[in-house]
């Protein structure tokens, strides 16, 4: 009942974002101006966009693919790509992308992939994927603050609440890595507290949860260190990956025939988008991700081509993304059926 309450739930706060996007991006516009503004891109510059969404998704699937094969699971690519899917379709439609990876391991169960192996395989995926965008921020931080000033000026403070959650929440597993014991009497200490003032309710197998989460945090900990190259090579597939997504608005100014701009500023913009909305509690960052492609390229799109790059470039890097991984998730729901057939979530 309670999981059937969390997907009710989550359907309509998805909705409710998604309307409160399309109002805010399209109220008060001249549509038939949006329109025109859409029938003048060359078509044909929007395959590679489409092509690097394909890539980030994919790009994943060969992590997994060599993650898995370290533990001696031979993991079909086909399969892999599935996994992948899936990670990025409840992630899209999940507030903080929350669904992705529970939902993964539920997969990778139902092909007799143990549950500690799938769950170290994803921390390590998870540890990648934030790295590139916290490094890429703090370079940024570091040797483009004013470069950065110049395109969000006064929404600055969003790209630092940013780069706070995100190196914040890398510190944070690496601290739980690190220091497991102490991590853990910190854990179930705060939860005692939490449920004294009654903020959560009291959960007898509370400590058992942590205690198996404290064990994958250590078995994640123990498989980087032991496979130092095979992370060098998961860290630059994952570069490309990220960076592809970030492609993507790049091609759509390129689309629009646009010029005077270099390629690597463009990129650069949409990775602080990245930074900015990741870790925020919204859906694929919708609402704030638009606001922001609004403040940032206006001047790079003009005034007459803004909302069509915008409606391209989320288009295509959200709601292409969306669409991709949802139909593979039914292929997923379809395909991977463990030896005994079962269909359901246990």
């Amino acid at each position: 009942m309670k999981k059937h309450k969390k997907v009710i739930f989550e359907t309509l706060f998805f909705i409710g974002i998604f309307l409160l996007t399309l109002y805010s991006v399209f109220f008060g516009e001249d549509l038939g101006a949006i329109a025109d503004g859409l029938g003048r891109c060359n078509k044909a510059w929007l395959s590679p966009a489409i092509l690097c969404v394909v890539i980030f998704i994919c790009g994943e699937a060969v992590i997994i693919w060599h993650l898995m094969k370290t533990y001696g699971i031979k993991t079909p690519m086909k399969y892999c790509i599935l996994f992948s899917s899936v990670g990025f379709f409840f992630s899209c439609v999940t507030p903080s992308a929350s669904g992705g990876q529970p939902m993964q391991v539920y997969f990778m169960k139902r092909k007799n992939i143990p549950i500690p192996v799938a769950s170290v395989v994803l921390m390590v995926v998870t540890i990648a994927y934030k790295m590139v965008l916290v490094i890429t921020g703090l370079l940024l931080l570091i040797f483009g603050h004013g470069f950065i000033v110049s395109y969000l000026g006064e929404a600055m403070w969003i790209f630092y609440l940013g780069i706070f959650l995100n190196v914040g929440f890398i510190v944070l597993l690496l601290f739980v890595m690190l220091h497991q014991t102490f991590a853990l009497r910190l854990t179930v200490g705060f939860n005692k507290f939490l449920e004294k003032l009654r903020i959560i309710k009291k959960k007898p197998d509370m400590v058992k949860k942590v205690i198996k989460s404290m064990r994958q945090y250590r078995e994640s900990a123990a498989f980087m260190k032991t496979h130092l190259g095979l992370m060098v090579n998961v860290f630059i597939i994952t570069i490309i990956q990220r960076y592809a997504m970030f492609a993507v608005t790049y091609f759509v100014y390129k689309a629009f025939a646009l010029s005077g701009t270099p390629w690597y500023r463009i990129i650069l913009l949409q990775a602080v988008v990245a930074i900015c909305v990741d870790m925020l509690p919204l859906p694929g960052g919708m609402g704030i991700s638009e606001s922001l492609f609004k403040i940032m390229f206006e001047n790079i799109f003009g005034a007459a081509l803004l909302l069509p790059g915008l409606i391209l470039s989320r288009g295509i890097g959200y709601y292409v993304e969306l669409i991709f991984s949802a139909l593979l998730t039914v292929v997923a729901f379809l395909v991977l059926k463990d030896k005994s057939g079962g269909a359901g979530i246990e």
